[in-house]
């Protein structure tokens, strides 16, 4: 026959023995609390450093567009100024190339080729009069596209 006092001890060995299985699975179950809590925390540090270091790159990328628009503003002023100044030596050279073509016209009027010479000594006396030196009247004027560049 069984006694109570050997069928009672080996009912508190069994319940000793689960309650250190239940103690040991909520020590597991804390721990994997505790871990994931550890690591969630981590991943929102990461996340968070991955923001910052966003936020900077735009910042950055930002200054620099602002810099290049700067700099294409800068350079399309600079060449409105240049395109401008290309204008008015244009109208110069054709300014300077018409009264060159006049200067010529008369120099050879007035000395033309020795088949066609025309003696006026009544527009000769009148050039040398209102010219600037006789020394270039006997000079014809010549002139290139480079002369003016």
């Amino acid at each position: 026959m069984a006694s109570p006092n050997g069928s009672g001890c080996s009912e508190l060995i069994q319940s000793s023995g689960s309650e250190q299985e239940l103690q040991h699975l909520m020590d597991r179950k804390r721990k994997r609390m505790i871990s994931n809590r550890d690591s969630a925390r981590r991943s929102r540090m990461r996340k968070q450093k991955h923001q910052d270091e966003l936020a900077s790159q735009l910042s950055q990328l930002r200054k620099q567009n602002n810099e290049m628009m700067s700099s294409v503003s800068i350079t399309t002023q600079h060449y409105m100024v240049v395109e401008a100044q290309n204008h008015v030596l244009r109208v110069q050279v054709a300014e300077l190339s018409r009264h060159l073509d006049s200067l010529n016209n008369i120099i050879g009027f007035m000395y033309p080729p020795v088949e066609e010479q025309i003696y006026c000594p009544e527009l000769v006396d009148e050039f040398m009069n209102n010219s600037l030196s006789y020394v270039y009247a006997n000079q014809q004027i010549m002139a290139s596209a480079n002369t003016f560049m």
